[in-house]
């Protein structure tokens, strides 16, 4: 552990934010997962819901820097390509 009083703050903010950073990155991948299941079910309104939210989320995760923008990107692309092919 540190010493400095700025560097004991540091560390335990870098702790909670780790744990922050961790849930949102989880969080975003349970959402990815579940487009592409309602897509596998053939169930077109589940499969836009649930774009719907995913496509929050990666904006929020790039605003937060937790991902890049053109990660964000491609997956929007990726999953709207895949929920268009539900009849």
């Amino acid at each position: 552990m540190a010493n400095i009083k700025s560097q004991k703050k540091r560390a335990l903010t870098n702790v909670k934010r780790n744990l922050k950073n961790t849930a949102e990155r989880s969080r975003l991948k349970t959402a990815i997962k579940k487009v592409l299941h309602a897509v596998e079910a053939n169930n077109k309104e589940e499969a836009l819901n649930a774009y719907n939210e995913c496509s929050a989320l990666l904006d929020k995760a790039v605003s937060d820097h937790i991902k890049h923008k053109n990660y964000a990107s491609r997956q929007k692309s990726r999953l709207m390509k895949a929920v268009n092919t539900v009849k």
